[in-house]
């Protein structure tokens, strides 16, 4: 493995309950303020540290040289399930970080937001400060890590009509809902979990074929994420796996083709020296799209050879010719 040891931009810890006291979250939807209000009510007791990262983004390595990750096709959503050590959770952020927390949108990385309330709290924190809240710069990605996030709720978002959600909480039905509805789709969780998270930015707004130069700007940021992800468990727990569990990170409301982004994902965690990769699937026609992704990739890579120039391979990925989509609304 030559993945290189990333570049840490600055690095912050908290205790959870101070930091929410001094930087509240400001919920600027009724709704968010609802949910605030029951994962987070007077003299809630909030335990452990929570650390934050920020990571230069990484020179991709010279050589194709690649970990014998496990990847595994989920089905569903996220679950959160198990320990948290050594496990990080993608985060489909935004480029200003959390940017969308306290609005009446529900997409994943407010979903997350909103399960995990301090993350309100560390935008709120880094913007009192005057240093950078943001996933990326001009140019160039710059990963956010957060380690230790208590997630104090659960939202379900999928559509059930025997309570009340025909269509769902997901996106921008989340505000258009009764707040009564809410009632049946948080649960509280007692005591609450961790979770760290990978807050990465995917490029929006392209139409037509993807570029190589796009296509390796995926392929940085989540390298850079990944590399920074393994570094950091390597730091808390040496002697567990690193897994990172993701999805279609970009493809929702940013319209990114779920093949290349399954590739690219998967590539990245396997340069990153990864040990396993939950990639969920969402649905059918997802796991699909992932065992597509998934075969591009030994296809590109059996046309190489391990030692080979990076370029050489990034350049047959640019030759699948995949094709922006377009947005799903959200």
């Amino acid at each position: 493995m030559n993945a290189r040891t990333p570049t840490c931009l600055f690095r912050r810890e908290y205790e959870p309950a101070a930091l929410l006291a001094a930087h509240p979250p400001v919920q600027r939807h009724p709704h968010k303020q609802w949910v605030f209000e029951q994962a987070c009510p007077p003299g809630a007791i909030h335990t452990g540290r929570v650390e934050l990262t920020r990571w230069k983004a990484a020179p991709l390595p010279a050589t194709v040289s690649l970990a014998e990750t496990q990847c595994l096709a989920v089905p569903g959503t996220y679950d959160y399930s198990g320990d948290d050590a050594g496990v990080w959770h993608v985060n489909f952020a935004d480029p200003q970080l959390f940017v969308a927390y306290g609005s009446g949108l529900l997409a994943q990385d407010e979903l997350q937001a909103a399960e995990h309330p301090v993350l309100g709290a560390l935008r709120e924190a880094l913007l009192a400060e005057g240093v950078p809240a943001k996933t990326e710069e001009p140019g160039a990605a710059t990963p956010v890590l957060i380690l230790g996030a208590e997630r104090r709720c659960a939202i379900a978002t999928a559509p059930d009509r025997a309570a009340s959600r025909p269509f769902g909480l997901y996106g921008n039905r989340f505000a258009a809902a009764p707040l009564k509805t809410l009632s049946t789709a948080v649960q509280v969780l007692r005591p609450p979990t961790r979770t760290n998270l990978i807050a990465i930015a995917a490029p929006t707004g392209h139409r037509g074929p993807y570029f190589r130069h796009q296509l390796e700007q995926v392929l940085v940021t989540a390298y850079t994420g990944f590399a920074a992800a393994g570094w950091e468990s390597r730091r808390h727990w040496p002697a567990q796996p690193v897994e990172v569990r993701t999805g279609f990170w970009g493809c929702g409301a940013f319209g990114g083709n779920r093949h290349a982004m399954t590739l690219l994902q998967l590539l990245a965690a396997r340069l990153a020296g990864i040990d396993r990769v939950r990639f969920y699937t969402f649905d059918l026609a997802g796991e699909a799209a992932y065992q597509a992704g998934a075969d591009d990739l030994d296809t590109v890579l059996a046309a190489g050879a391990p030692g080979e120039p990076l370029s050489g391979l990034i350049e047959r990925i640019a030759d699948l010719d995949y094709e922006w989509g377009v947005s799903d609304g959200t």
